[in-house]
């Protein structure tokens, strides 16, 4: 299995296809979602990656940690377990 990264602080308007679309400039994209509320199905601003290695989840952390994403400025850090 691949690197899992948290990618915080994200538009509402974003959907699993722009968060895949952004990340795949680094690398190969395995999964890419957006959670979301259960009662009314809008998106919490948080997401998860799973990049296929260490090293493009890497660049990714790099050059998207921190950087105006459709006017958000998004947290991009590896995943930390359950």
């Amino acid at each position: 299995m691949g690197k899992k990264l948290y990618v915080g602080n994200i538009s509402p308007d974003a959907d699993h296809g722009s968060l895949e679309a952004l990340f795949s400039v680094f690398g190969t994209v395995e999964k890419a979602y957006i959670i979301t509320d259960r009662e009314t199905g809008e998106s919490k601003g948080f997401g998860f990656v799973v990049m296929s290695n260490d090293a493009e989840a890497q660049a990714a952390i790099a050059a998207l940690n921190g950087k105006d994403c459709g006017g958000y400025t998004v947290k991009v850090s590896e995943a930390k377990g359950k």
